[in-house]
């Protein structure tokens, strides 16, 4: 197969990286697994959340700049919501946690499925899915037993204004297919299975007002491909569909590359491996701040930029 397999990560951007910690880990109950910075600016910030291991598909992680905490305004254009799937009979649970933590939640149903929808912080769209088909094990801390964990991410949610663009790319290029249609979503999944953690929904909303990058919007939304021989044979796919894609990026823990999709979107395809323990052990993840060998040497001025972070267990 040499297409993406499903979801890698969504990264977003945070106003207050400490209260994204408190609400990411304490209050959803996921690990903070990578302490980084942007690999592209060190000024910034980088933290990932997800399971045990902070496994494809689990990865939720923001950017922080210090001193740029300028609002964005989330709208066409954008991936729009964070969507984390969960046991089917875990919903109660969650609605009954936000409730105690302050957080409005709201009940929908979609696409035959049970749906608590709420907000981060930052006011980015949450969704919680129940479902049934998620074999994934989340990580449990002393609130959340593993039968309520949340299992990873269920969807990317894309709003563009003309689908049509979008829709070929993910079917022709990346290949995805279609599975459902409901008014004016579309839900396509991976060419490995149609399960949580593989799926694409294309919101089509014409009026939609274009969205504007800062904090409280997702930057970009990652697939995930098993290795660099996978990864590169998408790369000669897109380039020979006409899109402007990247050069492979090693981020360390993944390797990389970047494109926009006709909508606008920015769209990364990353490798499953080396994955976030070549730096740290699996239980020590997340403690210490870890650097790329290139900001090293600033390591101390790195350090005083960014404000401290402590995950509360």
């Amino acid at each position: 197969m040499n297409t993406p397999t499903g979801l890698h990560h969504i990264t977003a951007i945070a106003s207050n990286p400490q209260a994204n910690v408190d609400f990411y880990t304490g209050i959803l109950g996921l690990r903070l697994v990578k302490k980084t910075v942007n690999f592209d600016d060190p000024s910034a910030y980088h933290l990932y959340y997800g399971d045990e291991s902070g496994r494809p598909g689990s990865i939720i992680t923001f950017f922080y700049w210090p001193g740029h905490e300028a609002r964005g305004r989330v709208g066409s254009g954008q991936t729009t919501a964070i969507v984390f799937a969960a046991p089917a009979t875990s919903l109660d649970f969650w609605q009954a946690r936000l409730q105690t933590n302050n957080v409005a939640a709201t009940r929908r149903n979609r696409f035959s499925e049970d749906v608590v929808a709420f907000a981060d912080p930052d006011g980015i769209p949450v969704e919680i899915v129940a479902v049934t088909n998620d074999t994934r094990s989340g990580w449990t801390t002393a609130t959340i037993p593993a039968d309520h964990a949340l299992r990873g991410m269920h969807t990317a949610e894309l709003t563009v204004r003309a689908p049509q663009a979008t829709e070929k790319l993910i079917t022709d290029t990346m290949g995805y297919r279609l599975v459902r249609r409901d008014g004016d979503r579309a839900r396509f999944t991976a060419a490995s299975g149609e399960q949580s953690g593989n799926y694409i929904d294309v919101i089509a909303n014409a009026s939609a007002a274009p969205g504007a990058g800062g904090s409280g919007t997702v930057h970009h939304i990652a697939f995930s491909v098993p290795n660099d021989a996978t990864e590169l044979v998408m790369q000669k796919a897109l380039q020979n569909a006409g899109y402007s894609v990247s050069e492979v990026r090693d981020r360390n823990y993944f390797h990389s590359i970047y494109y926009r999709e006709p909508g606008g979107i920015l769209f990364e395809i990353a490798t499953a491996n080396p994955g976030f323990a070549v730096d740290e052990s699996l239980a020590s993840l997340g403690t210490a701040l870890k650097l790329p060998v290139q900001f090293e040497r600033a390591r101390t001025q790195i350090e005083k930029l960014l404000p401290p972070i402590s995950v509360t267990k």
